[in-house]
C-alpha cells in the first residue's frame, strides 16, 4: 500500500467527514491538507483538523469566488482572522484568480488580483507557502505570485498554456495533480510535462469527476490521481507515490510526517 498526501481537499464541504477520513487511510493517505475558501469554511478547517491532530492540516484562505459576497470590511475580517490563526496553518489557501465570465461579472478582476496580493503578502510574512487556483486566469496569478516574492507556490489543478506552465516549472513552484488527469486533455498535458520533482497529488474534493461514468469525490480518490499520473508518465505508481509525498512534506515542511511516512507496516 502506498502512503499518499491529498494536498487539496475541501474537508468542510464533505457529507460524511468520519467515513471519507476512515477510507482514505484504508487506501494509505497519511496526510491531508484541507483548504479554506471563506471564514466560515477556515473556522470549520481549524476544527476538523484539531479533531484529527496529525492526520489533517489546515490552509486558510479566501477564495476568488466568494468575493461577490462579500463588503470590503467583510474581506478584510477574513484576512483579519487568517493572520491571527496563521500560527495553526501550514498554507494560504485557497486563494487566486478566476477570470471565468460568470465569475468575473460578479468580481472584477481589479478586485481579485488586489486581493490575492493581500494574501499573499499575509503568506509571505508569516513564512507559509500559497496554494493558487488560476482558472483562465493563468499568466495574471503567476505574475502576480513571482513578483510578491514568495518562494513556495503550488498551481493546483493546472490547465493553462504550456508556456505559463514552464514558467511555473522555471521560477520553482509546484503543480498539482487531480482526478481529472484522467481525462481532461489540458490537464493531462500539464500533469505530463510536469518533472516529478515539482509534482503534487490532490483531489479538491467533493468536485464531480468523470465523463461518461461521474463521481463525488472524496480523499480516496487521490488513489486515481495517483494512477492516473503513473499512466501519463510511464512511471511505476510507487515511484510516484514516494515521489509526491516526499515533495509535499518539503513543500508544506511537514516534517513528522517524514517519520511516519518511513516507518513500517
Amino acid at each position: 500500500m502506498y502512503r499518499l498526501i491529498d494536498t487539496h481537499a475541501h474537508l468542510d464541504e464533505l457529507k460524511n467527514l468520519d467515513l471519507a477520513i476512515e477510507e482514505a487511510k484504508r487506501v494509505g493517505v497519511i496526510t491531508i491538507v484541507a483548504v479554506g475558501s471563506n471564514y466560515q469554511s477556515n473556522v470549520k478547517i481549524l476544527d476538523i483538523s484539531r479533531k484529527y491532530e496529525s492526520f489533517v492540516y489546515p490552509a486558510l484562505g479566501l477564495h476568488p469566488w466568494e468575493l461577490a459576497n462579500l463588503e470590503s470590511s467583510q474581506i478584510n475580517e477574513n484576512l483579519r482572522f487568517i493572520e491571527e490563526n496563521i500560527a495553526e496553518a501550514i498554507a494560504v489557501g485557497e486563494i487566486g484568480l478566476d477570470y471565468d465570465k460568470r465569475v468575473v461579472k460578479v468580481v472584477p478582476k481589479e478586485l481579485q488580483k488586489e486581493v490575492l496580493g493581500r494574501l499573499l503578502d499575509l503568506a509571505i510574512r508569516y513564512a507559509k507557502p500559497a496554494i493558487i487556483h488560476s482558472r483562465y486566469a493563468w499568466k495574471d496569478a503567476l505574475r502576480l505570485v513571482q513578483d510578491s516574492g514568495i518562494e513556495k507556490a503550488v498551481f493546483h489543478w493546472f490547465t493553462g498554456f504550456p508556456s505559463v506552465l514552464e514558467d511555473i516549472i522555471d521560477t520553482g513552484y509546484f503543480i498539482s495533480a487531480t482526478p481529472a488527469a484522467e481525462y481532461h486533455a489540458e490537464h493531462r498535458r500539464a500533469v505530463k510535462e510536469t518533472p516529478l520533482d515539482k509534482l503534487l497529488l490532490e483531489t479538491d474534493c467533493p468536485v464531480t469527476y468523470g465523463r461518461e461514468v461521474k463521481y463525488e469525490s472524496k480523499p480516496a480518490d487521490v488513489l486515481r490521481t495517483l494512477k492516473a499520473v503513473a499512466e501519463l508518465k510511464g512511471v511505476d505508481e510507487a515511484t510516484i507515490a514516494e515521489q509526491t509525498t516526499r515533495n509535499a512534506v518539503v513543500f508544506f515542511s511537514l516534517k513528522n510526517v517524514i517519520a511516519k511516512s518511513q516507518s513500517p507496516g
